[in-house]
């Protein structure tokens, strides 16, 4: 009996095997594709895990950047009329910064990268900073520097990323960059301390300008209001999701106590400033670009101009009295003051930002946002809206690939209602000549990068600024200048 079981036992295994090498041997080729995907993705696990080892564990890079900057006299009608202290001096005038920056990076576990830092300017500025609205000649003026060192902390942030597949890419090591692969579908958690545009409003041709134009118009959308201290800092959080060509941006971020002032106020569900930016790449006739779509919206403690006007035609004496909040230094009594008008308002801004490569060496960007106007100048230039265009072109052409060639037309206009308050006499951050023949802040700036060793860049620029301070009783403005930046 135990002997036929056996044979009934090895009779089955035997028509069991012979059963599973039919089905194997008739299986139809989608079973075979399966196999092949199980297959793909196993060996795409295999190379992440690959490329995760090679990511950098850490970096350091260091910049120094110096500008000098030379105007010669210019024409003007009137400059500082009934005491305004905001005109740009119509006198010949030189103005310099000198910064050095520190930069680290720290991978400290999968996917959460530390950055911090440390930086120094010098700098004196045109006429105090004062007489230019949305074109101020330099764009590392900070509106608090001093001839005399001052070092702080610029960045320090954690960055924690999630990724989801859709492939990878390689990320060349840099300034506030880990080498490394990212996929191509991810989440980017951004924490702490560090710059709304280190996120928004980048673009490729337009917003390093330390190595591309000199003029802060160029930086990012001149009308975008970004919450900021006075040196261009702020604290707060932003997320970037990546969907292969797509990228959506929303970022909270922390805004000054005062406008245009050094120390922020962290009640960030009371006063805040919030952007969201979406952004796609693409490529035109193997070329690529992007197109960027950006929003805005503050609410701070500050003044409408229409709400400031109102103040001091109800109560006249009162405006002429010291204003016990935050003031600036006029001295004309019979002036509009914003600090009479001060209250929770809402500011709201929407802006475009395009970038096309059109040959391998010459890009060409455009930029242009709309603010509503209504408010006063709280963190950025005080323009309420904006356009920039130009192109870049590097060497290539005339054997120089290192060398770029930039040239670049930017324009500001301001709210009628603004208009109004500088001509009774008002001032706001930058502006504020006691009157004015208002038209549009214009500029073209134009620079020559040379490459002189591979660390080391020498620019010059020309600046054409028509109409400083939206007067045109005064200008044009002839801005000479020189840079010298290096990369370690």
């Amino acid at each position: 009996m135990s002997a036929v079981l056996s044979r009934t036992r090895l009779f089955l295994a035997f028509i069991s095997a012979v059963s599973w090498l039919i089905v194997e041997a008739s299986a139809p080729p989608v079973q075979a594709a399966e196999q092949s995907d199980r297959f793909s993705l196993m060996q795409s696990l295999a190379d992440s895990d690959w490329h995760a080892m090679q990511d950098e564990r850490w970096n350091a890079y260091a910049q120094a950047t110096y500008i000098s900057s030379w105007k010669p006299a210019f024409p003007a009608a009137y400059t500082n009329l009934n005491g305004s202290p905001h005109s740009l001096s119509p006198d010949a005038e030189r103005s310099f910064t000198g910064t050095v920056t520190a930069y680290f990076g720290l991978k400290a576990w999968t996917g959460g990268e530390i950055y911090l830092a440390p930086e120094m300017i010098s700098e004196l500025p045109l006429s105090g900073l004062k007489g230019l609205g949305g074109s101020i000649q330099n764009f590392e003026l900070q509106k608090n520097g001093s001839a005399s060192a001052t070092w702080y902390k610029s960045r320090f942030y954690l960055q924690q990323t999630f990724n989801f597949g859709g492939g990878e890419q390689h990320v060349e090591s840099g300034q506030l960059q880990l080498g490394g692969y990212k996929q191509n579908r991810r989440l980017v958690v951004t924490g702490g301390n560090l710059s709304v545009l280190d996120i928004f409003d980048k673009n490729n041709y337009a917003a390093n300008l330390r190595q591309q134009f000199f003029n802060m118009a160029f930086l990012a959308n001149a009308a975008y209001d970004f919450a900021a201290d006075a040196r261009g800092y702020s604290v707060g959080l932003a997320a970037e999701y990546y969907y292969d060509d797509w990228t959506f941006r929303i970022g909270r971020f922390a805004t000054p106590q005062n406008p245009n002032d050094l120390p922020l106020d962290f009640r960030l569900f009371k006063y805040y400033g919030d952007q969201a930016e979406l952004e796609h790449r693409h490529v035109i006739f193997d070329q690529p670009g992007a197109i960027r779509v950006l929003a805005y919206r503050n609410r701070e403690h500050m003044a409408s101009w229409n709400d400031a006007i109102a103040a001091l035609q109800t109560n006249p004496a009162q405006n002429a009295a010291n204003c016990a909040t935050f003031s600036y230094d006029s001295t004309n009594s019979n002036a509009p003051d914003l600090c009479w008008a001060r209250k929770a308002n809402v500011k709201i801004g929407m802006g475009l930002n395009l970038e096309q490569q059109i040959r391998e060496d010459i890009g060409v960007f455009l930029r242009g946002m709309v603010s509503d106007g209504k408010t006063e100048v709280y963190s950025y230039t005080s323009s309420d809206r904006s356009l920039s265009f130009g192109a870049q072109i590097s060497g290539n052409r005339w054997g120089r690939p290192n060398d770029a060639l930039g040239i670049g037309y930017a324009g500001n206009w301001l709210a009628s209602s603004h208009v109004a308050y500088l001509n009774l006499g008002g001032v706001d951050a930058f502006i504020g000549d006691g009157k004015i023949n208002y038209r549009p802040e214009q500029v073209v700036d134009l620079y020559y990068k040379f490459n002189l060793l591979s660390f080391a860049w020498m620019t010059l620029d020309y600046q054409h600024i028509a109409n400083p301070g939206y007067n045109a009783d005064r200008g044009p403005v002839h801005v000479y200048g020189v840079r010298a930046h290096f990369e370690f």
